[in-house]
């Protein structure tokens, strides 16, 4: 098609947007967007994660180290006893001044230290003894939850309690034990606790950190990217500078984002092809009003050559005006196409073999002796078709063989048309078939698709996405037949499923 004046470039940029909403039927509605304040992004939330994951690894690093530090000061205790016990038990019976006692419970940190051995129970030394003991610890038989429950309770009590610690003793003695205040050793757990707090902290928040970093780098930097990509390419999706780069990551990400340029590209591509068939059908709609008065006008000429006496002007009139009716028809059918789709098929049973035969005319076939036509269609044979839009896929497949057999070498009897016809049940099949150079295997993948399968210099690629629309619309189906010379198209119409209802009827009214 020529180039053609469509006015300022600003006006053509609407009419031609327009265009596209009305081929593609009704314009999809978008989301609106989100308001309001704005919300936590992936950083906020991988660092609201971190936070207590932080703690909660910190809690679990303090309560078996409080349980071990509380058990450990104890064990002390008892060490220092046991040495002071060696010392007492050495000395002669009552031979210990009360102030050396004193100097080594001091020492020791305890009120009283008694040893067992055999059956005797005997106290070594004592200073200050309280009326009653208010916890007895036995380190012996002390489990790690056993040891858990008694730090914290020792850390949560108030006051200065009086404990007994009861222990293994060295030699022959069966146990050793010793009693000690409470308070102190509170006060030396508190002093731990914080100094174990800072430090488990400060790991803490270096390992948090470290991991806050890991994750930002490895996904939420990944993510924005491909947020801000979709969102700029949501702004644009025609243009092709939008399209995602995918990085040579081979994690879902990579995958993702491999995914996605792929998508685009498809998208961009689907898009250009909607926007040329909107720019096709725009600019048929300008010159149809034109060209029907140019047809018309040919019409009136014809109309004039029916009243003509010669014998050979009254064969080929009609046969004129009919071909002028057909061109006025495939102008509005390059409109039909632009939109969202063709008129709903009016279909009956029609012979085949006279369509056939009008398409051979309609292609200029009949007369040209450079290639031979062959029919095969069975006799009788008839289709549950809509005649004209029949026409329409028989004359694309017959004029795209007629092409390729333009470029290919040989006499009429190499190349050939051949139209074969024949019924299965209740499927018409019909085969158009040429002994052209085939369908490359590149043009195959989009065999169907418009602006996509023509090689020809000003071939428009619209014959096969057509025939294909139309041949759907009637419930069949069109397809490449694999293995063949050249190229060969088979379509399958199926019959429309009878009424049973209707039958009974027309039986009865029979």
């Amino acid at each position: 098609m020529g180039r053609c004046g469509l006015g300022p470039a600003g006006s053509k940029s609407r009419e031609i947007k327009a265009a596209i909403v009305s081929a593609t039927d009704q314009p999809t509605p978008q989301a609106p967007r989100a308001s309001g304040p704005r919300r936590l992004g992936l950083s906020g939330k991988l660092l609201l994660l971190t936070i207590p994951l932080v703690m909660i690894a910190l809690l679990m690093i303090y309560v078996p180290s409080i349980a071990n530090f509380w058990t450990n000061r104890l064990n002390d205790r008892l060490a220092a006893a046991n040495t002071a016990a060696l010392v007492l038990d050495a000395a002669p019976l009552g031979m210990v001044p009360d102030s050396l006692a004193r100097q080594i419970l001091t020492s020791v940190g305890a009120r009283a230290v008694a040893i067992k051995m055999g059956q005797q129970r005997r106290l070594l030394a004592s200073a200050d003894l309280p009326a009653a003991i208010d916890r007895d610890i036995d380190l012996r038989t002390l489990t790690v939850w056993s040891a858990i429950v008694e730090s914290f309770e020792t850390m949560l009590d108030t006051g200065n309690q009086t404990i007994r610690v009861v222990g293994a003793a060295p030699g022959g003695a069966q146990f050793i034990e010793v009693v000690v205040d409470e308070k102190p050793l509170r006060q030396a757990m508190y002093r731990f606790s914080g100094n174990l707090l800072l430090v488990s902290l400060g790991i803490a928040m270096l390992a948090a950190g470290l991991v806050y970093l890991a994750l930002h780098y490895l996904f939420v930097r990944p993510m924005r990217r491909l947020t801000a990509n979709l969102v700029g390419f949501h702004e644009n999706p025609e243009s092709a500078a939008r399209i995602i780069v995918p990085s040579q990551r081979g994690d879902e990400i990579g995958v993702v984002e491999r995914e996605l340029s792929d998508m685009q590209r498809d998208l961009v591509s689907m898009l250009s092809q909607k926007s040329r068939l909107a720019a096709l059908g725009l600019a048929v709609s300008k010159i149809n009003h034109d060209l029907r008065n140019l047809l018309a006008s040919s019409q009136l000429l014809s109309d004039q050559l029916a009243s003509v006496p010669d014998p050979r002007v009254q064969r080929f009139a009609p046969k004129l005006m009919r071909s002028l009716e057909r061109a006025i028809d495939f102008c509005q059918s390059t409109l039909s196409y632009g939109r969202a789709q063709e008129a709903e098929p009016d279909r009956r049973m029609i012979l085949v073999e006279p369509a056939v035969a009008e398409v051979r005319e309609s292609a200029g076939l009949a007369v040209d002796a450079s290639i031979t036509w062959i029919s095969a269609i069975e006799r009788g044979l008839s289709i549950d078709a809509d005649p004209d839009q029949l026409f329409r896929v028989l004359l694309n497949l017959v004029r795209n063989a007629a092409q390729a057999l333009e470029s290919a070498k040989g006499d009429a009897t190499t190349l050939q048309i051949r139209i074969t016809g024949r019924r299965e049940g209740s499927v018409a099949i019909i085969e158009v078939s040429d002994t052209g150079p085939g369908v490359p295997a590149k043009a195959r993948e989009h065999l169907f698709e418009a602006f996509q399968t023509s090689s020809r210099s000003g071939g428009s690629g619209l014959g096969l996405a057509i025939a294909a629309e139309l041949v759907r619309a009637h419930g069949g189906d069109i397809h490449l037949v694999e293995g063949t010379i050249g190229a060969t198209f088979r379509i399958s119409i199926p019959d429309r499923p009878v009424e049973l209802q209707s039958v009974r009827n027309e039986r009865a009214r029979a």
